[in-house]
């Protein structure tokens, strides 16, 4: 159970407060004077609001005495509701202010740090990631409902459209290290791209672009890499039609894209190689495969045509037809006997 503000405990025992006044003020006339209780009830609410409308059929001493205490628990209790009140506005708009003003601190103490424009669905998700990942950055988006949804995950934000110079220079573009604008409008991405590059010529930005021909205007305006969702996801799904083995070895997609980089980096891929009935390898231990290849690779795995997966085969692992061997190395420099077996080009 989420505990119960003192500002709202305040409102509450203020209005059961007042309740209770305007029942003893209600019973408290009808035994003190000749009042019907719908009378009674007028009387104690046009006294607690110090209303008034003269004194009539008040006439004797206890009348007037409770009269008077009337009037000041009324008045008590509805100052004492209405500071409550206003504590609740103050205190929402003092929390509110400090929080703007740390978070504009923390962005203005920030030095190579990522920006992230539009959070969308995949500026939600590289948030995510780049949370994960330790990585500073900063969200900027001019819808008020996604700044307040990154603001609860804890993400420092710019409210305002980062086609702006005044945002981006709010999210600190002269001193981060990468830019990614990620809206799903390429026209507004090209915009932000150039926006950037001129108030930064050295950030690094990623750009997302939807339609293939928006590439070269991307980088024409100063993008240093343009991903492609609709490309990738594509490729994606044709690498799990083509190459299913080593997709299923590889895993999702997320850790597929980082697997794909640092191979990159090293100038290595991944193949899978098919064993056919009348392949010369059929037969084979993987010690004679690997030495026909020159040792220009190294077996990962082979899936078995039953569906199994061995995973690192021995040198003495024999193979049969229709198995899969995986295998991560430099494809151009593949034997062209290897080569040959290679299902598609490469998985990742």
């Amino acid at each position: 159970m989420v505990p119960e503000s003192p500002i709202t405990a305040q409102v509450r025992r203020g209005i059961i407060l007042f309740g209770a006044i305007l029942a003893i003020g209600t019973s408290g006339y009808q035994m003190l004077g000749d009042f019907g209780f719908l009378d009674a009830l007028y009387m104690t609410v046009i006294t607690v609001f110090t209303i008034g409308y003269g004194d009539a059929g008040i006439d004797s001493m206890g009348e007037k005495i409770f009269t008077m205490l009337l009037i000041v628990l009324g008045s008590t209790a509805g100052l004492y509701i209405v500071g409550g009140l206003i504590r609740t506005l103050a205190e929402g708009e003092i929390n509110r202010a400090i929080g703007n003003l740390m978070n504009t601190r923390n962005i203005g103490n920030l030095q190579n740090h990522t920006i992230i424009c539009g959070y969308g669905r995949i500026g939600q998700m590289l948030a995510r990631e780049l949370s994960e990942q330790g990585v500073e950055f900063v969200v900027i988006d001019q819808n008020e409902s996604r700044i307040n949804m990154a603001q609860s995950e804890g993400f420092l934000t710019i409210s305002g459209s980062a086609e702006s110079d005044e945002a981006l220079m709010k999210a600190g573009v002269e001193r981060a290290a990468v830019l990614a604008t990620v809206l799903p409008e390429d026209s507004v991405n090209v915009f932000i791209t150039l926006t950037a590059r001129n108030l930064n010529p050295n950030v690094k930005i990623i750009a997302r672009g939807e339609q293939p021909t928006t590439e070269k205007k991307l980088r024409q305006a100063g993008a240093d890499e343009v991903v492609l969702p609709t490309s990738i996801g594509a490729s994606r799904i044709a690498q799990s039609i083509t190459r299913p083995t080593i997709m299923e070895l590889v895993g999702d997609s997320q850790r597929k894209a980082l697997l794909s980089q640092e191979l990159a980096a090293l100038g290595v891929e991944l193949d899978e190689l098919v064993i056919a009935e009348n392949d010369e390898y059929f037969g084979r231990s993987i010690g004679e495969f690997e030495q026909k290849a020159e040792a220009n690779f190294v077996v990962l795995a082979v899936k078995r045509a039953d569906g199994s997966i061995v995973q690192h085969p021995g040198h003495e692992f024999i193979l049969e037809p229709g198995d899969s061997i995986i295998v991560i190395g430099n494809g151009e420099n593949l034997p062209s006997k290897i080569r040959s077996h290679v299902s598609t080009k490469s998985l990742v």
